[in-house]
Formats: structure tokens, C-alpha cells, sequence
């Protein structure tokens, strides 16, 4: 049984019955033409040397496997690692399916990559492995995302993105999404979308967990050298879903190794104000692909709520719907306040600042903790580090 997660997607782009193509003919053709160049660059050796080449001196991978041992003291209980893709060139895991996304671009021929952003993280990652490869990069960014996420803006425009703003509807990440897709449907022979999490269409999903992958390849390795054995239990956040598959795939085999996928709870399940798609949504479609998703009587898209930026998506990635189905992931959501909780935690228990949504991760690590022995252990995937978060945290807190 453990090994048919690893066979998925099938050639259709499905995991189970999640995933696919859900879009026109003419642009079924070109996402199929994207898969075929992905699975024929992805074997080659010269685009597996440029990659790992990158990981290793421009990343900085390995990233490091730190036990909070001061944490661990307070909460009592099991003992809690943290993988530290927060040290990552750019702060945060969005780097690592960045690059491969702009080398597969450069590889096809393509002459301008094409995103949208929310938080400004996937922004920012994409602009600087598009200046890393020379190749155009252009980033679509809500109106009140831009004022709310400033420093992120600065520093696309320092690397060279052409920031397109945009100031329809609810001038956030949806409305940024429909604007750069509009813009691709330009030109899509010429363009690439890059998407930022494992969400879209097929091959979008497949291709991003593959980047993301080497998070649980290192941790898994990093985590048997160190404690002889593997953790009792891994966690991460989960929005679109990236850093979480990343973390979880490569332990996926391992039915001894509990995993946990952390949605946010907002302002509470009993309210609208969250973004819990796995926990509370349905089955239903959203941007190209099949998933569970908090919809409305219509079908349409419900607004959603998260106090971090990269978490507030009304679905998630086909992959993690189905692993939830089949029971092998377990879902579960954190809010708001116990979130600011262990930003603030951490930061002053560890010296690490974490980001707003690894810190719905953290959380729950420090609930369940002293819920078990002291010889059982937690991995959390600290996916990105608070730097964007302070001012809005010292803000909220009074600081």
C-alpha cells in the first residue's frame, strides 16, 4: 500500500479524483506541451547538475535541522525539531520550485515568466531566479496586497519584475490570479506561467511537489543521522499546500511517521473568517483543477480569511485532498490567536522569528507536545521567516 502515493499523479494529472485539466482545448495543448518538457528536462543531467548546483551555493541547502531544545524545556513533553527553510536565500521554501520553474522556462525558450503574488513571497522568489537566469519576469499584485506587503514590493522592483498592480474586484490574490492569466492567454506559446504552490492545473501540482521534494529528503536523512530513528510526528502549514508536500512526500512510505497538515482557523470554524478548505469545504473545482474548496450554493469561490497572508486560499492542492481522503495525512486547523502566540514564542523562547504561517505549524507542535512522552519527537517545517510579519505583529501586539 505505501508505495501508490509515490505512482501519482496518473498521466492525467489525477490523484485520485482530484487534479487534472479543467480548461479550454487550445490551452489543454499547451499545458500538455509543458509536461512532456518537464518530464524531458527533468532527466537530463545538466538540468539536475544546474539545480542542485544552485541548491547547494546560491539556496544554501542543506537547510539546517535545529532541535528547540528551550522550547521543548517549556512546553514539556515530546521534543521539537524545526527544519529551517526560513534560512533559505529569499526566507523561505517558495525558492526551491522557483528556480526549477525559471530553469525549465529558459530550457523551453520561453521569453517572459508570468505570476501573481498575495504575501509577496512567490514574488519575490520568482523575480530573483528570473534575474539568476536572465529571463523577464512579470508579477500581478492586488492593490491592497501592495500597500499591506511594501517591503516585498521594493524589493521585486529592485530585482527587475515589471509589477503589474491590480485594482479589480477585491483587489487581492483571486483578482490577481485572473489578471496574470489573462495576461498569459496572450501569449502562451511564448509565456510560462509560473504558479506558486500545488495548485492549477496539471502539470502544476506534479511539478512543484518535485521541487518542493527536497525538504523531506534532507529532513528524513538529516533526522535518521541525527536521532537514529524517524520522527513520531511531522507537521507543516498548509494554504495552496507547497511547503507541506514538499515536507511530507518523502515520508509518505513511512506508516510509522504521523503527519499532520495545519490550516488556519481565523477568527474560529464557527465563524466565516477562516481558510480551513480541508476541514470545512467541499468537493468542487477551482482555478483549473479538482479539490475540496469553501464555495458558496453556486459553486463560486467563498471570500476567505487568515491573518497570514499565504494560507487565505478558498482551496488547496489536489494531492493533499486526496491523502486526506485515504486517511494517510490528518488535518487539523490553528487560529489566529494561538498563531501570534507562537510567532511570539518562538521568538523570544528561540531567537527565531517565524513566519505567520509556519507559525499555525508551530502551534500546533507546542499543543501536542506535552501531550506525549519525552522520548517521542516532532518535526515542524519552519517553511519561511517573520521579517515580513514584525511590523504587523508589533502592530497588533502593541509592541
Amino acid at each position: 500500500m505505501s508505495h501508490q502515493f509515490l505512482e501519482m499523479p496518473d498521466k492525467d494529472g489525477y490523484f485520485g479524483e482530484y487534479g487534472g485539466q479543467i480548461v479550454p482545448p487550445e490551452l489543454k495543448a499547451i499545458m500538455d506541451q509543458i509536461s512532456v518538457a518537464y518530464e524531458e528536462v527533468r532527466q537530463t543531467q545538466a538540468f539536475q547538475d544546474e539545480l542542485a548546483d544552485l541548491y547547494t551555493h546560491y539556496v544554501g541547502r542543506p537547510s539546517p535541522l535545529f532541535f528547540a531544545r528551550r522550547l521543548t524545556e517549556r512546553q514539556g513533553g515530546a521534543r521539537i525539531f524545526l527544519k529551517r527553510e526560513d534560512l533559505n536565500h529569499t526566507g523561505a521554501h517558495k525558492i526551491n520550485h522557483c528556480l526549477g520553474q525559471a530553469l525549465l522556462a529558459k530550457y523551453m525558450g520561453k521569453t517572459k515568466v508570468l505570476a501573481e503574488t498575495g504575501a509577496g513571497q512567490h514574488g519575490v522568489a520568482l523575480a530573483t531566479a528570473c534575474a539568476l537566469v536572465g529571463i523577464p519576469c512579470e508579477i500581478h499584485m492586488g492593490e491592497i496586497d501592495i500597500a499591506k506587503e511594501h517591503p516585498n514590493v521594493t524589493k521585486m522592483r529592485i530585482l527587475g519584475c515589471n509589477l503589474v498592480p491590480v485594482s479589480r474586484g477585491t483587489r487581492t490574490l483571486k483578482d490577481a490570479v485572473d489578471s496574470a492569466f489573462e495576461e498569459y492567454l496572450k501569449d502562451p506559446v511564448n509565456f510560462l506561467y509560473a504558479i506558486g504552490s500545488v495548485v492549477g492545473p496539471h502539470p502544476f501540482p506534479k511539478m512543484v511537489r518535485d521541487f518542493q521534494s527536497i525538504i523531506g529528503q534532507e529532513a528524513r536523512a538529516q533526522f535518521l543521522e541525527r536521532e537514529g530513528k524517524l520522527p513520531d510526528v511531522v507537521t507543516a502549514c498548509v494554504g495552496g499546500g507547497s511547503n507541506a508536500i514538499g515536507m511530507f512526500t518523502e515520508f509518505l512510505p513511512d506508516e510509522g511517521v504521523k503527519l499532520v497538515g495545519i490550516e488556519p482557523a481565523g477568527l474560529g470554524l464557527d465563524t466565516p473568517d477562516h481558510a480551513a478548505t480541508l476541514t470545512l469545504g467541499t468537493k468542487g473545482a477551482l482555478h483549473g483543477f479538482k479539490c475540496y474548496t469553501l464555495q458558496d450554493d453556486k459553486g463560486e469561490p467563498l471570500p476567505v480569511y487568515s491573518i497570514a497572508s499565504g494560507l487565505d486560499y478558498p482551496g488547496v492542492g489536489p494531492q493533499h485532498c486526496y491523502l486526506k481522503d485515504v486517511g494517510r495525512v490528518q488535518y487539523e486547523a490553528i487560529t489566529d490567536d494561538e498563531c501570534l502566540d507562537a510567532f511570539m514564542t518562538l521568538s523570544r523562547v528561540e531567537g527565531i522569528l517565524p513566519a505567520l504561517e509556519s507559525s499555525h505549524a508551530v502551534a500546533y507542535a507546542m499543543k501536542i507536545a506535552k501531550t506525549m512522552p519525552a522520548d517521542k519527537t516532532i518535526l515542524v517545517n519552519l517553511s519561511g521567516r517573520g521579517d515580513k510579519d514584525a511590523d504587523f505583529v508589533a502592530n497588533k501586539l502593541g509592541l
